[in-house]
């Protein structure tokens, strides 16, 4: 099994290295965000079966990182951090990290933890990883395709001028089309904030987002919950 670690203590990871490959893993080692999202990008090699992601890197915040892997792809992601604050715990599970463990660790719970997710992640099967994460091509019925490598996004050939926040919002989204996504999860992964006052900024944010698309109809508003992504409806 190919993991990935990202550990900028070169110490920590170390030891760390030395008790996984005891175990029968095949590990990479990488010290920054940037080197991790690098390492991810699909090769002839096997994929990397779970990622283990400190969040005190020296070039991005481990949050921003999760946030970044799990728009691109549907490697569990195992938080291991000395942040042991729950808030912490909630933003991270939010940004879609499948566990989260706060050092020090236990190194057998640290590797029942490992098998744990990879094997929730080998029970998906191609079709539904490739529906969930790995379409370009999103809603047809919108004719909507996100480039996440430019940052672009184009309706029905037409370029759409999106701010970074914008893009972050509509990309989130278009993850699970048709599927509601909480105000709350929302401002925690695109925001990386929990105060309430955010919500009117992305009130803001929806109503230039069905502007710029030209279809106000494609982001609906769930009352009381938060909003989802929609096709346009077809003529009879």
């Amino acid at each position: 099994m190919r993991l990935l670690l990202v550990e900028d203590d070169d110490h920590v990871a170390a030891a760390l290295q030395t008790v996984l490959t005891k175990h029968g893993f095949e590990v990479r080692h990488v010290r920054s965000g940037n080197e991790a999202l690098d390492a991810l990008v699909p090769d002839s090699r096997p994929p990397y079966r779970v990622v283990l992601l400190d969040l005190g890197l020296p070039d991005r915040d481990g949050f921003e990182v999760c946030g970044q892997i799990r728009r691109r792809s549907t490697t569990p992601v195992i938080m291991v951090t000395a942040r042991s604050d729950i808030r912490s715990r909630i933003h991270g599970l939010n940004l879609g990290a499948d566990d989260y463990v706060v050092k020090p660790y236990d190194m057998g719970e640290l590797l029942a933890r490992i098998h744990a997710v990879s094997r929730r992640d080998a029970g998906l099967d191609t079709r539904e990883k490739v529906e969930a994460f790995g379409r370009k091509e999103l809603l047809r019925g919108l004719g909507l395709v996100l480039d996440p490598d430019a940052r672009r996004a184009t309706v029905d050939g037409r370029e759409v001028p999106l701010t970074r926040k914008e893009y972050d919002l509509l990309a989130l989204l278009a993850q699970s089309p048709g599927v509601v996504y909480r105000r709350e999860q929302i401002i925690s992964e695109v925001w990386r904030s929990s105060w309430e006052g955010t919500a009117r900024t992305l009130e803001v944010h929806i109503a230039s987002l069905r502007h710029k698309l030209g279809v106000p109809a494609a982001i609906e508003t769930v009352r009381g919950i938060g909003y989802r992504l929609v096709p346009r409806p077809t003529a009879d």
